[in-house]
């Protein structure tokens, strides 16, 4: 099926759900690769003339304050500025993201405005048939990435649908339920991590016939090698250890979902991927992203002389221990003059407050994926980094720019006695298959 045609020669009526920023991120180039994006949006991103109007929803709800971090701590605005915490980001953007980065306010309803309709008229453009429905998390980072992203896919011309998918006991039956008629219309369905027990449930109620897994990260890679050996969808960084009884549980939603994700004569599957995919299930499509939206709408960035180092959350998924990780930083920092480490969404404020005492460097939290900070600028002319999803898609973002990325291996003395037997030969795979990257040996530590 053409992403432009759907059953009855419309256009398709496409849904897609994210739960991280950087699965926000790679929605949107993968729309911008399909030509979804809308050529006349109407006021503010609107729906086009025809389209389904969106189900109501209630207000955004604050992102909830950001945790508290030390001085030496910062976030970024979109820009990639370091602004004090607490305080403004760039265009006036409060801490709870309520302002666009590119300065458009969001609508009350989370979605588009109302009244959004071309002024044109006539067939419906095909943006205005791609929603994009956020499961937000409670962790405020990543709450706070994901409303600058829906703000970015509302100025692209996109529909955003905000889910406090995790308010409470009685939210997911609430989300699930509100979302149930979308999902049986939707004549395609995008998602953006395939090992979610959210996404996984969702699957069973929808009747799409084409199915689309955009990049999560290295997760992907683990995706498809597991799609295509028959295997239960389990992270990479938990297979080896026994199944909890919640994974029993779920474990007729876990094996229809896979079965759902397989391609048959009535379903196509799609995986839209910057990562290496060497074993591909028969009957499955994989496209490459190459960031091209990233660079058209962002950039170039002006280049520091100096190094930045981005961080992991190995150690918060406890595969890495806590004191060789801080060691490790603070010799690659001292070897190659790095002064800001660009922190991971996910790491801790008692883990970054350490890293800021006990190494000197600044610590940035970005507003927005890094791939966006780092293609606005500025950004050091080398960027360090272990084992994670930016060794393979800084490079491409960055591309033409003269920006060196540069990957230092995991030890295997550093792995905790609880990381996964698979967990050194993953991380050596994401590095080992990483292109237009420079090596560094893994960290001697004293």
């Amino acid at each position: 099926m053409s992403p432009r045609a759907g059953r009855t020669g419309h256009p398709a009526r496409t849904l897609a759900f994210v739960e991280s920023p950087v699965q926000l991120l790679n929605v949107l180039e993968w729309a911008h690769l399909h030509g979804l994006r809308d050529p006349d949006p109407g006021p503010a991103g609107g729906a086009g003339a025809g389209a389904d109007p969106l189900p109501p929803v209630g207000l955004l709800p604050p992102a909830g304050p950001l945790p508290s971090v030390p001085a030496q701590v910062r976030r970024t605005p979109a820009g990639g500025t370091a602004v004090a915490d607490g305080g403004a980001p760039a265009g006036g953007a409060s801490a709870d993201g309520g302002v666009s980065p590119t300065g458009g306010a969001p609508s009350a309803d989370g979605g588009s405005p109302p009244g959004g309709a071309s002024p044109t008229g006539g067939t419906p453009p095909v943006g205005g048939d791609l929603t994009v429905v956020v499961l937000s998390p409670t962790d405020p980072m990543t709450r706070g990435q994901l409303r600058r992203m829906a703000d970015l896919a509302r100025d692209e011309g996109y529909r955003v649908r905000w889910e406090e998918a995790r308010g409470g006991p009685t939210a997911p039956f609430a989300t699930i339920g509100g979302l149930a008629g979308l999902l049986r219309r939707a004549d395609r369905v995008v998602m953006g991590d395939p090992f979610s027990r959210y996404v996984q449930l969702l699957l069973t109620i929808t009747r799409a016939r084409d199915l689309v897994v955009v990049d999560d990260g290295t997760a992907t890679m683990e995706f498809v090698a597991q799609l295509a050996r028959g295997e239960r969808l389990v992270r990479w960084h938990r297979k080896g250890g026994r199944p909890g009884p919640r994974d029993l549980l779920f474990a007729p939603v876990s094996f229809s979902a896979r079965r759902r994700l397989t391609p048959s004569a009535h379903r196509r599957v799609e995986v839209f991927s910057s990562m290496p995919v060497h074993e591909i299930p028969e009957g499955v499509t994989v496209t490459a992203n190459d960031f091209s939206w990233t660079r058209a709408r962002f950039g170039p960035p002006r280049i520091t002389k100096g190094a930045d180092m981005v961080g992991t959350s190995l150690v918060e998924t406890g595969v890495v221990d806590g004191d060789s990780y801080l060691e490790a930083v603070r010799t690659l920092a001292k070897a190659h003059g790095t002064t800001r480490y660009f922190a991971h969404r996910r790491e801790s404020t008692e883990k970054l407050h350490r890293l800021a005492t006990e190494t000197g460097l600044e610590i940035v939290r970005p507003d927005l994926p890094l791939e966006l900070i780092a293609r606005r600028g500025p950004i050091g002319r080398t960027i360090l980094s272990f084992p994670s999803t930016v060794v393979h898609t800084l490079p491409l973002a960055l591309a033409g720019t003269g920006v060196r990325v540069a990957v230092c291996d995991i030890d295997p003395t550093w792995l905790t006695e609880n990381a996964s037997p698979r967990a050194q030969g993953f991380l050596s795979g994401v590095t080992g298959t990483a292109r237009d990257v420079h090596r560094l040996a893994s960290v001697s530590l004293a």
